[in-house]
């Protein structure tokens, strides 16, 4: 029985970076993906909020057993907080809680406020996240009326940098920011926390994420690029070898790797690809007792 659409999956396995632009959420750029490339098994790497725009690692087929490995490295971003108002979601979408003077605020506050927020911290994550209280998204509680109170959580804040400020109104100063940090790190958690640092209350009126892993926005092509162009901008393999170090193998051994078994280790750290003779990835793996032992194997299902 054929589908619905009439339309065959195109059977496309690969990896794109996307230019995401503000007010669609990461669903939204991964449906309109799907469409574009005419393939079901597309997945992204790492949500966005829908006002933030910038570096959103998108895969198809066998690639999106890559996107747990994509949304465990770390981040960079540029940022504007806004000290003056705090908001329910601590960014520019959410209801006012607090407005407060900060005219009295001066870059070396900010910067040392900065300081203080940076290195291997435990951070609140916002009250408006993806977290699941008991079986909930922590943001549909918020959007319900309930009061959500959520642990700290440890991250590692790499670089937290002021790049420039201005001053909207006399009682409000805006802070470009950078920040590069690890996965899990919310952004419009550092705006709350210095706005609160600083005694005035902040949230976030701008997010671009400019780097997830290697991937940058030099990578990056807009949704309109890819709909008059190729979606898939790198094979699966580019994309392993893009992500892992790299493990080339005989072809007796890449038969056992294809088939899921482990292998020999060689003494690398972590995880990372292996290859077989034609250049093809066969798997992601990881070395553990003085084995090789694929985390997800990438080769093609035998069709014997």
């Amino acid at each position: 029985m054929g589908r619905r659409s009439g339309r065959r999956d195109s059977g496309v396995d690969g990896l794109t970076v996307v230019d995401k632009p503000a007010e669609m959420t990461s669903h939204d750029v991964v449906a309109r993906i799907r469409r574009i490339a005419n393939t079901r098994r597309v997945g992204h790497g790492g949500t966005l909020d829908p006002m933030a725009t910038g570096v959103l690692v998108v895969a198809f087929g066998r690639a999106t057993r890559l996107l747990t490995f994509v949304s465990g490295s770390d981040k960079a971003y540029t940022a504007t907080i806004r000290l003056g108002v705090a908001t329910v979601t601590d960014d520019a979408d959410g209801e006012q809680l607090s407005r407060a003077d900060a005219s009295g605020v001066a870059e070396d506050q900010v910067r040392a406020g900065l300081a203080a927020l940076a290195g291997d911290v435990e951070q609140i994550p916002s009250a408006v996240s993806a977290i699941k209280i008991d079986g909930r998204r922590s943001y549909a509680r918020v959007r319900a009326g309930e009061q959500v109170e959520l642990k700290a959580r440890p991250v590692r804040i790499e670089r937290l940098e002021l790049l420039a400020t201005r001053r909207p109104e006399p009682e409000l100063l805006d802070c470009d920011v950078e920040v590069e940090c690890s996965t899990g790190t919310y952004v419009r958690a550092i705006a709350r926390d210095l706005g609160a640092a600083l005694g005035v209350g902040g949230h976030l009126t701008a997010l671009r994420r400019t780097r997830v892993g290697h991937f940058t926005l030099g990578d990056a092509a807009t949704l309109e690029e890819l709909e008059s162009g190729r979606p898939v901008r790198m094979s699966l393999s580019e994309a392993a070898a893009a992500l892992f170090p790299r493990r080339d193998l005989a072809e007796a051994d890449a038969a056992r790797m294809s088939h899921g078994n482990p292998l020999p280790g060689v003494g690398i750290d972590g995880p990372y690809a292996v290859f077989g003779p034609d250049g093809g990835v066969l798997a992601v793996v990881v070395e553990r007792g003085g084995l090789a032992r694929p985390e997800a194997v990438l080769a093609p299902a035998s069709r014997d």
